[in-house]
């Protein structure tokens, strides 16, 4: 009988919440309870029900016996991600992001405690994103990364015709020492995300691979669109809230209340630990 780490994969799996993952993450996973973050953009006052998939694989590590990690990109928002923009970002002020990520390590919390889930550590990386020294960054997390490697993510590769800032491009390396920062304070050997954020995550791995020659892997959830290929809580009023002052409760239950019918049982397999046999 496999025991929770092992049936990890395949029960990612069948909730439809696995889409990619470094070679040997099986392997990894099954010798012993490891440590895995996930990263949260505070861009917004509030997550969105998109950001429930993310929410979901570290509450499924975290009761396969792991070590579950949040961090709020308290840090990296102020450069900006350029994943799937196609214009640079307006840049947020220093306050308007400490409120942000103030507004969000408290839904985290409320998210992790209503889903029963003990062990997940929030962390806010402008704790040491913020102090790190040009010179130093450049000399111990430039080194290793080519600018040809920097030119083929897909986040860059998107912008190079519309044109990107050496700040978002940088957004890839800042990104990436989060992770070697997370693997020496807290012995992070996995990431977990959207599938969009393959290309930064992946630089992570690389990173803690090369700098300190430990194992690294990366596990992404796939990103969600209803059966008519609309994107997962985007509306025609806009994102779906977690915040009740930006979506009313009454609107957050409509928005599940009126899924489509062929989203249902994937909904019910992502967003629910009920069994597969009641599902």
């Amino acid at each position: 009988m496999m025991s929770s780490r092992e049936s990890l994969l395949y029960e990612l799996q069948w909730r439809g919440l696995l889409y990619q993952q470094t070679e040997g993450l099986a392997t990894h996973l099954a010798k012993a309870p490891v440590s895995a973050y996930c990263g949260f953009d505070p861009t917004a006052p509030s997550l969105h029900v998109g950001n429930l998939v993310p929410v979901m694989l570290l509450v499924h590590m975290a009761r396969a016996g792991h070590q579950a990690i949040a961090l709020v990109g308290g840090g990296t928002a102020m450069i900006g991600d350029p994943s799937g923009k196609s214009d640079e970002r307006p840049l947020s002020s220093r306050d308007e992001i400490e409120r942000n990520a103030a507004a969000i390590h408290a839904q985290l919390q409320r998210l992790f405690a209503a889903a029963e889930t003990k062990g997940v550590t929030l962390r806010n990386n402008a704790d040491w994103l913020l102090d790190v020294k040009v010179i130093d960054f450049m000399r111990d997390v430039g080194k290793h990364f080519s600018i040809n490697y920097m030119l083929a993510k897909d986040s860059v590769q998107s912008r190079l015709e519309t044109g990107i800032s050496y700040t978002e491009f940088s957004y890839m390396l800042l990104q990436a020492y989060d992770f070697l920062r997370l693997h020496r304070d807290e012995g992070v050997t996995v990431q977990v995300g959207g599938s969009d954020q393959w290309g930064n995550i992946t630089a992570g791995m690389e990173l803690v691979r090369r700098a300190v020659g430990a194992e690294a892997h990366v596990l992404t959830a796939p990103l969600i669109t209803t059966s008519s290929g609309k994107k997962f809580g985007k509306t025609e009023s806009g994102a779906v809230w977690l915040d009740r002052k930006l979506t009313s409760p009454y609107r957050f239950y409509q928005f599940w209340i009126n899924a489509e019918d062929a989203n249902v049982g994937k909904y019910l397999r992502m967003f629910t630990f009920r069994p597969r046999a009641e599902i």
